[in-house]
């Protein structure tokens, strides 16, 4: 089954959907699938405002018409709601193509955050760029449950994963051994870093990432060691090495790092809002509250080998099938067309958010 997969978010942008789709494409491509992807690459590209890592898209019409005919997806999957996969819902609309969607990012929050846009408007665009697929997939029940108040329809669940072969707890002390509070991640506004920073905690703070905040924090927080972007075995020591993963933001939608620092061991103390509240098994896994001071304390304290196993229900292979499975019965429900299964192999799901 071909897939055709739109997305915004691709390299050399560094972020959890970009991850998910990489890891995706691999073992979809083991199940019998075949994804390919529409991406900014194809296209000529400017520097968002605020954020010039990231490339915004001008999407040609007649491109994206010859792209659908060259390729023939027997499915199409729109991962953004950017210029790519605005244009890619466009061209489905016009020609009765069903489709299905994925909500990765609170865009109206982000945008509000950014540029002062009242999120109350961007809900209305996003609400709609959804609500016109055959299904959008949602990583946790209380995203799921938060997106039907806002009047989105027809939501499909879909979890995510970690390597837990790569993600492990391994015997390496990379920052010492005083207490270590880690945070990985874009260093961005929206990530609401400074609430981990700020912290009187005792030891060691670090942050693993790069972003458009970076230079303004590392100048407020000397005492803090900022390591840059980090990737595959170097990434994981720096979990492996540290003792509390600190997640002080309140607008993510999942959290792959969750499970990435779960994976390795670490507890978690975050806020209690949508991603930690559906990820972690609160006083066993991690600690949720408001206080996000006292959260990262009572996780220094928690059993780190509970963390790795809570890590180890999630696999990249029922994420892979929990998506087939979505486009299977998005499709049926819009056209009553089932995909032609028998060359892919769907299997049940055994967990979902």
């Amino acid at each position: 089954m071909r897939i055709l997969i739109a997305t915004d978010a691709w390299h050399p942008q560094v972020n959890g959907v970009v991850r998910t789709y990489e890891r995706l494409a691999s073992e979809l491509t083991g199940l019998g699938a075949d994804p390919v992807f529409l991406t900014p690459t194809e296209f000529t590209t400017l520097p968002c405002p605020t954020y010039p890592e990231i490339r915004l898209a001008l999407p040609g019409r007649s491109y994206v018409a010859a792209r659908f005919k060259a390729v023939n997806p027997v499915a199409v999957h729109i991962a953004t709601e950017g210029p790519v996969g605005w244009m890619t819902r466009n061209y489905c609309i016009h020609r009765n193509i069903p489709f299905t969607t994925s909500f990765h990012t609170r865009f109206p929050e982000y945008v509000e955050h950014r540029f002062g846009i009242p999120a109350g408007w961007s809900w209305a665009f996003v609400r709609r760029f959804h609500n016109s697929g055959a299904g959008v997939m949602v990583a946790t029940r209380s995203l799921a449950n938060e997106l039907e108040e806002r009047g989105f329809q027809r939501i499909l669940p879909w979890t995510r994963a970690a390597d837990t072969t790569l993600f492990r707890p391994r015997p390496v002390r990379l920052f010492g051994e005083d207490p270590v509070f880690l945070y990985v991640g874009r260093v961005a506004v929206e990530k609401n870093i400074e609430a981990f920073l700020a912290l009187d905690l005792p030891g060691r703070k670090v942050v693993v990432g790069h972003g458009p905040q970076l230079a303004e924090l590392q100048a407020r927080f000397p005492e803090v060691l900022f390591t840059g972007r980090k990737h595959g075995e170097d990434l994981a020591e720096c979990y492996a090495s540290s003792d509390v993963f600190v997640f002080p933001s309140r607008t993510d939608t999942f959290g792959i790092v969750l499970l990435e620092a779960m994976a390795s061991g670490l507890p978690i103390a975050a806020f209690p809002v949508t991603g930690p509240v559906d990820l972690v098994t609160q006083g066993q896994t991690g600690v949720l509250s408001d206080d996000l001071r006292q959260a990262a304390l009572a996780a220094l304290e928690l059993d780190r080998s509970k963390v790795r196993d809570e890590a180890s229900n999630y696999s990249w292979d029922n994420t892979a099938r929990m998506f087939l499975a979505n486009i299977e019965s998005a499709l049926f429900t819009a056209h009553g067309r089932r995909v032609p299964s028998r060359r892919v192999a769907i299997g049940r799901r055994t967990r979902s958010a």
